[in-house]
């Protein structure tokens, strides 16, 4: 397939309308030309420099200051990762060739976030919308009044608009602290694992809340043994996480009564068929025998695990695959099957966010998590966790919930 050699820098610059690429810190990394002809600025006098630098408030008109309202939109892009479109602004401009001479200007601006490779915001993009020319034009030769009332007008139901929106962040921030105590609380750290290093990740998808459908569990079993265990509930925000939290409860007991993996996903799977919003969900869970260095696994219509030995060998535990939790109208025993592992051995849980993408086969993405597991197999668990996340997790950002759980054998 032939591919285009495109220069972005030069598409950028001749892009239509004004565009602006702005630093977390609001500082001035790049303007196109439409940006730089129709703010009377140079690519010099805006490099490098912060913003509210460049273009301060006009002093002699209280009703043109909207130096408040850009700042809090950036820092809201920054802070959530979410575009963030402003309401009919007005911001006066100085004239640099004649210091104090204010010139009148309607924005319509959006800033949207750009993220680099460890998925938080490396950019803003700045977009303009210059309606000046437009709200003058409707008043006519001759007929200031009447352009003047449409100018009031305008201002009025976005002033309007901009309440009702600052009212909606609000109850937005309020959910996502709710959604903060719950993550705290249903996918805490590990606890004492013995000799043997552990790490857990969770990364809520780009737009969600801090918690969705993914959980991760280690649970102690007798004779100082380990459970692990991943799912994933179909959906996003504080529904799926309730029904993760009721599921990942359910296991976590079942886990300590149970014989093997295969009875307790049984059990789980049983329970999932009463709780409203888990029907799909899938789920893995592993049981790790210390003595007999052998791990026992099953998969509910989950990804299977990953075995990182130490001459970065990695097989998947794919013996032992059955369709999700409640998939089955009738009851039917889960199959389990056993993998020995040798000390210094990595066993790798997660969830499909981390392998999956929707223009390609599982198998490319399964590939990508053993070749990284391949390259950075040595390092510790903690670092093996974070290499993994930067190598599989797109640089935009991941479309869905991501849990990972790393453990040193």
């Amino acid at each position: 397939m032939w591919e285009p050699q495109i220069d972005y820098a030069t598409v950028f610059r001749a892009l239509p309308g004004m565009v602006a690429l702005l630093t977390p810190d609001l500082v001035y990394a790049d303007a196109n030309e439409d940006f730089l002809r129709l703010a009377g600025r140079t690519r010099e006098q805006l490099l490098g420099r912060y913003i509210f630098d460049v273009f301060p408030e006009n002093p002699n008109e209280p009703a043109a200051a909207g130096m408040r309202e850009t700042e809090a939109s950036m820092r809201r892009a920054v802070d959530t990762g979410e575009r963030d479109t402003m309401a009919l602004l007005r911001y006066d401009i100085e004239d640099v060739q004649r210091p104090g001479h204010w010139e009148e200007h309607y924005w319509s601006p959006v800033n949207a976030p750009v993220f680099g490779p460890d998925g938080r915001v490396a950019l803003i993009v700045h977009r303009v919308e210059e309606v000046t020319e437009l709200i003058r034009a409707f008043g006519g030769p001759g007929d200031d009044s009447r352009a003047r009332v449409l100018e009031a007008e305008l201002y009025t139901r976005a002033r309007e608009l901009q309440e009702v929106n600052e009212r909606l962040r609000k109850a937005h921030a309020h959910e996502r602290e709710v959604a903060l105590a719950l993550q705290a609380a249903m996918l805490p750290p590990p606890g004492p694992t013995g000799q043997h290093g552990a790490a857990v990740r969770y990364r809520p998808a780009i737009g969600a809340l801090n918690v969705c459908g993914d959980w991760y569990d280690l649970v102690e079993l007798p004779g100082e043994n380990l459970a692990i265990a991943v799912g994933d509930v179909v959906g996003h925000g504080l529904a799926a996480a309730c029904v993760m939290g009721q599921l990942r409860s359910a296991l976590s007991a079942a886990c300590r009564v149970a014989q093997g993996p295969a009875e307790a996903l049984e059990a789980l799977g049983l329970y999932a068929r009463s709780v409203e919003g888990a029907e799909s969900a899938t789920a893995a869970a592993t049981f790790i025998d210390w003595d007999d260095q052998c791990i026992t696994y099953s998969c509910a219509g989950h990804l299977p695990p990953a075995l990182l030995a130490p001459d970065g060998t990695v097989s998947f535990l794919d013996q032992a695959t059955d369709p999700p939790l409640g998939a089955r109208p009738e009851h039917v025993p889960r199959p389990q099957a056993k993998a020995p592992f040798v000390e210094g051995s990595t066993l790798v849980l997660y969830t499909d966010g981390l392998v999956e993408r929707r223009t390609e086969d599982i198998d490319a993405g399964l590939a990508r998590l053993a070749d990284s597991l391949t390259r950075h197999g040595h390092a510790d668990p903690e670092a093996l966790a974070d290499a993994l996340l930067s190598d599989l997790l797109p640089s935009t950002g991941n479309t869905d919930d991501t849990a990972l759980i790393v453990l040193r054998l």
